[in-house]
């Protein structure tokens, strides 16, 4: 049905569903408005960041860096729950310090999701507590600078750990709805729910936060609608 593996292709196997080139990603789109942008994450994620996040293209895009840092050598993440968070934050904050006109930046957490996969529900615990550390320095810098900070996903694993028919470990992604928290000094002191959207949603909605017309090919819709204005 799909081309998950090479081998499938080489076989000359006939492909119901052949893998999406994305032509017009989110990161195209602020590229071509002539914006620098920065990638983060830890070498764990970095395809997710890059690759996947480019539309499955290798290549960079005009203007855009990249930050990866190694993730930690260890048999499994929960004897190292906070990854590489830490340094991972500490490098952007001192990277958009010394380069403050990057106008979008990408960054993965990984922490949540990997050490939910060990099935320890302390050290994904542990993580969660890290990465919300993490996120509140970043939020902290955000609002000083003016900026606007989106907190999402696109599956859910760490809330849910436990199978509630067996009481077995749960290791695996959920199909729960994540979270699309918006932090901005422009909605201060609104009172604003945001209706339930899905993951094409995203890239429009960053779009308006940043002031560029989404291309008609994006068949998502903008998660603000007119609270932003």
């Amino acid at each position: 049905m799909t081309e998950y593996e090479k081998a499938i292709v080489e076989a000359d196997a006939k492909i119901a569903f052949p893998p999406e080139v994305v032509k017009l990603p989110l990161g195209l789109i602020v590229s071509q408005a002539g914006y620098k942008q920065l990638r983060v994450s830890e070498s764990e994620k970095e395809r997710f960041v890059t690759f996947y996040f480019n539309g499955q293209q290798e290549v960079a895009f005009e203007g855009e860096d990249r930050l990866i840092i190694p993730s930690p050598k260890v048999a499994t993440y929960d004897l190292k729950p906070e990854m590489s968070a830490r340094e991972m934050t500490e490098k952007l904050l001192q990277k958009l310090k010394e380069s403050p006109d990057y106008k979008f930046v990408l960054l993965n957490f990984a922490n949540p999701d990997m050490v939910a996969h060990t099935g320890n529900i302390g050290a994904a615990a542990m993580a969660c507590e890290i990465v919300d550390d993490c996120l509140g320095k970043l939020s902290d810098w955000v609002l000083a600078y003016g900026g606007s900070m989106i907190i999402t996903a696109d599956h859910g694993n760490c809330e849910e750990m436990i199978n509630n028919e067996t009481g077995a470990i749960d290791t695996e992604h959920n199909k729960n709805p994540v979270p699309f928290i918006i932090i901005s000094q422009k909605l201060a002191g609104k009172s604003v729910t945001l209706t339930a959207g899905i993951l094409a949603d995203v890239a429009p909605t960053v779009l308006k936060l940043m002031n560029i017309e989404a291309p008609s090919s994006m068949t998502g819709h903008n998660l603000l609608d007119s609270k932003f204005d």
